[in-house]
């Protein structure tokens, strides 16, 4: 029983366990539309309690979900065990070029902490301020600005976690667990993974060229291998000046097609929103916008300004180097969403299942074309956004009512056309509930024996949030 669980542990730990009914309900829902109710929810102060907790788990044979602020959108922080809310561990320690943080510091403390010293962290997810450091190492997050400084796993230079066996483990670190891994991971599976610049699908084993890169395995695991309680991330100086230019264009296709050209130009941020999302916008647009393009520079931009305007198709609408203007249309950006969600009537639903593939950008056309042949096929109509530099769309497909027999079939469909086309089924949002069952397809055989090989070396009983990444 839920509660046996809760007021056993509540009685070997000094930290606060819940377990009442209210906190079940609480904690069985995050960002995603999935539901899970955990046995007990703790709130460990510090390494010790993580410890505790997982020697617990062993004994009771129960699970044990790593959780930040629950902003992820495919339920990779939702479990029926003990779920670990990581809010006690938020410790920044800023250092000449690189940042020490806990696992529970939100993105938005660190970003202010890093401001005073004039430096900012690469990653940034469009939920901003309300995520925290753990969620977007588990879901080797990325955002608008990784065009130019990379996802999580390209930033980390260090994770300290608590094992499957309840101990404390720095990462990288050259001992039997370096060989054993790199052992493992064989260098020609690493040319079987997509050749995208950002990929949250399965355990990233092609990061791995040496025991120096041990540590970027726990990027995009979702609390599957262990509990990371502080890592080290690299951070990189604040830009004196940026410019970010709105372009609006006739087409979505008009747009991909220009992108490989503005990429040339070493933009630090190139998105992108439809029409949809548009709307919700207060800026004024062209009636004949049926999307805008973000382009933002942060090194030589009175050159790149005008060599934008020589390779673009479409009509520039506005353009800023005022800091307030910038963060206004990022607003717009970041909010998009919850715009899409304004977008969907009472009768409508939407599925979370396929929003998040990434292609190689120059394919960009081709998974359009995907998404035109699958609405024409079936009942729906989509909501496009996202990080369009990076190759990764945010389709979000909206049908009339919700069949999870349909749904799933789309995205049968959806996830092979991505694949046949070199892309990932996940850029940065991660497996979760939504897309684990389908990393099999994304990879094969070969390449998910050594995913289970993996998490079978790291976590041989299955304790750390089961059922994600590995689904069977």
């Amino acid at each position: 029983m839920p509660s046996k669980i809760g007021e056993k542990l509540a009685k070997i730990v000094t930290c606060k366990v819940a377990y009442d009914r209210q906190a079940l309900d609480l904690y069985s829902v995050d960002a995603s539309s999935y539901i899970v109710r955990p046995s007990a929810i703790a709130f460990p102060e510090n390494e010790k309690d993580v410890m505790k907790i997982v020697r617990f788990a062993l004994r009771n044979k129960t699970s044990v979900t790593p959780r930040g602020a629950g902003t992820g959108l495919v339920g990779g922080s939702l479990g029926t065990g003990i779920i670990l809310d990581m809010r006690h561990f938020d410790k920044i320690k800023v250092g000449r070029r690189f940042v020490q943080a806990g696992s529970g510091v939100s993105k938005g403390i660190l970003d202010d902490t890093l401001r005073r010293h004039n430096r900012f962290l690469g990653p940034n997810p469009s939920i901003g301020p309300f995520c925290t450091i753990g969620g977007m190492i588990g879901t080797n997050a990325s955002g608008s600005h990784s065009l130019k400084y990379g996802s999580t796993a390209d930033n980390l230079i260090q994770v300290k976690m608590v094992t499957s066996k309840g101990s404390i483990v720095t990462l990288p670190k050259k001992n039997n667990t370096t060989k054993k891994i790199l052992a493992i991971v064989k260098p020609q599976m690493q040319r079987q993974f997509p050749r995208v610049s950002k990929n949250s699908c399965g355990y990233r084993i092609d990061k791995i060229r040496s025991g120096n890169d041990l540590h970027k395995i726990m990027a995009g695991s979702e609390g599957t291998l262990g509990i990371i309680t502080s890592a080290m991330l690299k951070t990189f100086d604040l830009p004196k000046q940026s410019i970010l230019t709105i372009i609006s264009y006739k087409s979505l296709k008009g747009a991909v097609i220009d992108v490989p050209k503005i990429l040339k130009l070493g933009p630090s941020a190139v998105e992108i929103i439809d029409h949809n999302i548009i709307k919700h916008i207060t800026a004024k647009t062209p009636n004949s916008t049926k999307c805008l393009l973000f382009v933002e520079f942060d090194d030589n931009i009175s050159k790149k300004k005008a060599k934008v305007k020589d390779v673009s198709s479409g009509k520039i609408i506005f353009s800023t180097t005022r800091y307030d203007q910038i963060m206004q249309w990022w607003t717009f950006r970041n909010s998009a969403l919850s715009y899409s969600l304004k977008s969907i009537s009472r009768q409508e639903t939407v599925s979370s299942l396929i929003e998040d593939a990434t292609v190689p950008v120059h394919r960009l056309p081709l998974l359009l074309d995907l998404v035109e042949y699958l609405t024409s096929r079936y009942p729906m109509r989509v909501i496009t956004y996202g990080h369009v530099g990076n190759g990764n769309l945010h389709i979000r497909p909206i049908l009339k009512k919700k069949d999870a027999h349909l749904i799933k079939k789309i995205a049968l469909e959806f996830f092979s056309g991505v694949i046949s086309i070199g892309g990932t089924i996940t850029g940065e949002h991660g497996d979760g509930l939504a897309r684990s069952e389908f990393v099999k397809l994304q990879y094969g055989d070969e390449v998910y024996s050594i995913f289970k090989k993996i998490k079978q070396f790291f976590d041989p009983t299955n304790t750390f949030n089961p059922g994600k990444i590995i689904s069977n």
